[in-house]
């Protein structure tokens, strides 16, 4: 693995901020490094009793349909979305969420293992400590999301 230096220099606020990167050469890694940093993060609305959050999506672990109803999971908060499941789909196409089962959308980058479970299915640990179960059908998508 290659090391790679960090440096953070502070300006005054007369002075433009700017990000530089100093490689070897232009890679895919770059190119991503560049994306990820270009990227604003993806705002939703989120409803709890009487109260209306603005939430960021990637701090979410995951989004489920329940009695035609939208979720949001966050850490340790739950929030109904107005959004359809499909919708968010869309919405996330570029982000690391995917589709975990017909009423899941599964955040992967707040997966900490997988492991199989019955009936060709598996089953995700989450960082804040729930299990999640992908449906067999949508196991190609986690391990090819996966590198696996």
């Amino acid at each position: 693995m290659v090391s790679i230096k960090i440096s953070i220099e502070v300006i005054s606020p007369a002075q433009e901020e700017e990000i530089l990167i100093r490689c070897h050469q232009v890679d895919d890694e770059i190119h991503e490094l560049v994306d990820q940093l270009k990227a604003k993060p993806l705002i939703i609305l989120g409803h709890h009793e009487d109260q209306i959050s603005r939430i960021k999506v990637n701090d979410l672990y995951y989004f489920e349909a329940v009695d035609g109803k939208v979720f949001a999971y966050g850490e340790n908060s739950v929030h109904e979305v107005k959004q359809k499941l499909y919708e968010l789909e869309e919405l996330c196409e570029d982000s690391p969420y995917f589709r975990a089962s017909k009423s899941t959308l599964l955040n992967i980058a707040k997966i900490v293992s997988v492991h199989p479970s019955i009936s060709g299915r598996f089953q995700a640990l989450l960082e804040n400590g729930e299990k999640v179960v992908i449906s067999r059908q949508y196991v190609p998508v986690l391990k090819h999301r996966l590198g696996l």
